[in-house]
C-alpha cells in the first residue's frame, strides 16, 4: 500500500480546516492537487475518509481514525527531523490540559520536576481537548477531568478527586452562602462550556434539572456568570486556577467529586514519560 507523506499531509489539513479551499491554503498548493491527492488516498485504501457537502467536508469514522494518527506521524517526524538537526538534546515533554492542569498543586509540581530533571523542560499548553492532543501526538501527557475514553492507544491513571464547587456572580443571594446544594442551583441558569466540560445537566436528578446554556470557552464562562447571567459548576482545581473579582466560588455539597487523570500514549511519545508520572504521583501523596 502505497501511502506517502503528502497523502498524511493533505487528510490532517483537511480535517483541521474543514474545506479544501481552507486545507489548500494552509498547504500552499491549489484546490484541484489537493482533491486529487485526497482521492489518491481514498482509492489507495479502497475506503472512504471524508463525506463531501456543498459547504464542508467531514471526516467519515475511518477518516478520524487516520487523521488523529496522521497528526501523531507527522508530528514525530518532526520531532526526529529536530532532534537530528540539532543533536541529541532532550526536547520538552508537553502537557497539557483543558482548564486546569493539577490547580494549586500545578506550580510545585513543575518546580519539582524541574529540580529533578533540569535538562528535560516541560511545556505546559491550554488546549480545547487535551485527550485528543495527545492521540494526535500534539502532546505527550494530559490532565482530564473526565473519564478517558476507551482507547488501546491510550494509557491513563487516576491521580486526585476535586471537590466541586458552585460559581455564583459575587452579588447573588447565595454567594453570602458558606457552601450550597444542587437544589439550590436548580431554579439558576446554568452556563457549561463546551469545550472539556465536567458538568452536564444530568448531575441533576431527573425532573429537578436546570435550564442551561453553552459557551465555547473558559473566557466567555468567566464573564457570562459575572455579569449575572448564569451561574456555574466546575471543581476546586478550576477555581483555584481561575479566580475573578466578580465571582464567587462557594462549595457544593452533595455533588460527587470530580477524578482527575493523567493520561498519555500507549507507546510513550517522550523518552521522560514514565518519569513524570512516578514524579505526578509521589507529589500528590506527598501534599495530602
Amino acid at each position: 500500500m502505497n501511502v506517502e507523506l503528502r497523502h498524511l499531509r493533505a487528510l490532517a489539513a483537511i480535517g483541521d480546516e474543514g474545506t479544501i479551499t481552507g486545507a489548500a491554503l494552509a498547504l500552499h498548493m491549489s484546490q484541484p492537487a489537493l482533491s486529487r491527492t485526497l482521492e489518491q488516498l481514498e482509492h489507495r485504501l479502497g475506503t472512504r475518509l471524508v463525506e463531501r457537502t456543498t459547504r464542508r467536508l467531514t471526516l467519515t469514522e475511518a477518516g478520524r481514525r487516520l487523521w488523529e494518527h496522521a497528526h501523531r506521524i507527522l508530528h514525530q517526524l518532526d520531532d526526529a527531523l529536530a532532534e537530528a538537526a540539532a543533536g541529541p538534546r532532550p526536547r520538552s515533554i508537553r502537557v497539557a490540559f483543558a482548564w486546569s492542569a493539577l490547580g494549586s498543586h500545578t506550580v510545585p509540581l513543575l518546580r519539582a520536576w524541574r529540580d529533578r530533571h533540569p535538562d528535560t523542560p516541560v511545556h505546559v499548553r491550554r488546549v480545547d481537548d487535551p485527550e485528543a492532543a495527545v492521540r494526535r501526538g500534539e502532546a505527550d501527557v494530559a490532565f482530564v477531568r473526565a473519564d478517558p475514553a476507551p482507547d488501546p492507544s491510550l494509557a491513563s491513571c487516576s491521580l486526585i478527586r476535586e471537590q466541586r464547587m458552585a460559581a455564583v456572580p459575587e452579588e447573588h443571594p447565595l454567594a453570602r452562602r458558606p457552601a450550597v446544594r444542587l437544589a439550590d442551583l436548580a431554579g439558576q441558569p446554568v452556563v457549561l462550556c463546551s469545550t472539556a466540560s465536567s458538568t452536564r445537566a444530568d448531575l441533576w436528578p431527573d425532573g429537578r434539572r436546570p435550564r442551561t446554556l453553552q459557551v465555547p470557552g473558559v473566557d466567555e464562562w468567566l464573564t457570562t456568570i459575572a455579569t449575572g447571567d448564569a451561574i456555574g459548576v466546575t471543581t476546586a482545581g478550576i477555581s483555584y486556577n481561575h479566580p475573578h473579582p466578580g465571582i464567587r466560588y462557594l462549595p457544593l455539597s452533595d455533588a460527587a467529586p470530580v477524578t482527575v487523570y493523567l493520561v498519555w500514549p500507549a507507546s510513550p511519545s517522550h523518552p521522560a514519560t514514565d518519569a513524570f508520572r512516578r514524579l505526578v504521583q509521589r507529589h500528590l501523596v506527598s501534599s495530602r
